[in-house]
């Protein structure tokens, strides 16, 4: 049970096809890389490792790769980037969400109302509540909006029998100085309101078969890199990959015994412990 304290990433260089590396809290913490990221990827690029990014992020990947070029980490580091939105639009013109042009769609995110997904459904975004018929659950300010606001705005649509899509089910985020409660937490506060919640992005497996096809990987080749037990752990351990813990991100000031409590609260170890995405 006890997983493989790391120095670094290099260790592991070769032993799988594909990492599937978390962004948030392992690349960087919203403003800056983490120490030793930059260097970490092009160390795995040049020995041929294959790294795809792998975010809990309602946006699509080009505007996760601006954002990431922006913070110094440009696309010739990795891959290519698979985020929960992309996935959720997959399903979606799969029928596999029933959705359909001219719905009106209630979208909460973290403030900068990113219509893409409704844009390439022909969703109509309707700021009213009261006239959606669907709500997609991208983001939270939950550094600014309390739970009990988000949850006298749904309780009425929830009763209703309005449809949620929540692609972004992190239930903390990182915020300056700390943390806050996520996209996850609010797509909770619907359930416990009565409502239907399609959940897609990790620790469910949708996002993980969506990025193991377009990669052509089987998931016993592949390693997952995440900060999150309960996310990037888990559905590691669902998808039936390997998955390496890394201490920064949500978990950074975590004692042993907590983390140790974290392990058995969501029933799953890491293969490997590194202190971050470092060489």
């Amino acid at each position: 049970m006890n997983p493989r304290a790391l120095a670094g990433i290099a260790a592991l260089v070769g032993h799988y096809d594909v990492l599937f590396v978390d962004q948030f809290g392992v690349l960087h913490d919203g403003t800056a890389p983490y120490p030793g990221v930059r260097d970490a990827l092009a160390r795995l690029r040049d020995a041929g490792q294959r790294v795809v990014l792998l975010s809990n992020s309602g946006r699509p990947g080009p505007y996760n790769a601006g954002r990431l070029a922006r913070l110094g980490l440009g696309p010739e580091l990795y891959e290519t980037i698979v985020t929960s939105g992309d996935t959720a639009l997959a399903l979606a013109r799969s029928g596999e969400i029933p959705v359909r042009p001219g719905m009106r769609c209630l979208l909460i995110d973290s403030g900068g109302q990113d219509t893409a997904f409704c844009d390439a459904l022909g969703l109509v975004v309707e700021a009213e509540p009261a006239r959606a018929d669907l709500v997609l659950i991208a983001g939270s300010r939950g550094d600014v909006v309390t739970e009990a606001e988000y949850r006298a705005m749904l309780a009425p649509l929830a009763r209703r029998g309005a449809r949620a899509v929540c692609t972004n089910p992190d239930r903390r985020m990182l915020v300056p100085g700390g943390t806050a409660f996520g996209a996850g937490r609010i797509a909770e506060l619907y359930e416990e309101e009565g409502g239907t919640v399609d959940w897609i992005g990790k620790p469910h497996p949708a996002i993980y078969a969506h990025a193991a096809r377009l990669c052509r990987v089987r998931a016993e080749r592949v390693l997952c890199i995440g900060d999150s037990v309960e996310h990037d752990i888990a559905g590691a351990r669902g998808f039936g990959a390997d998955s390496a813990l890394v201490r920064t991100g949500i978990l950074a000031d975590a004692a042993p015994a907590a983390l140790r409590a974290a392990f058995v609260r969501h029933g799953v170890w890491p293969d490997y412990v590194l202190p971050g995405l470092v060489w």
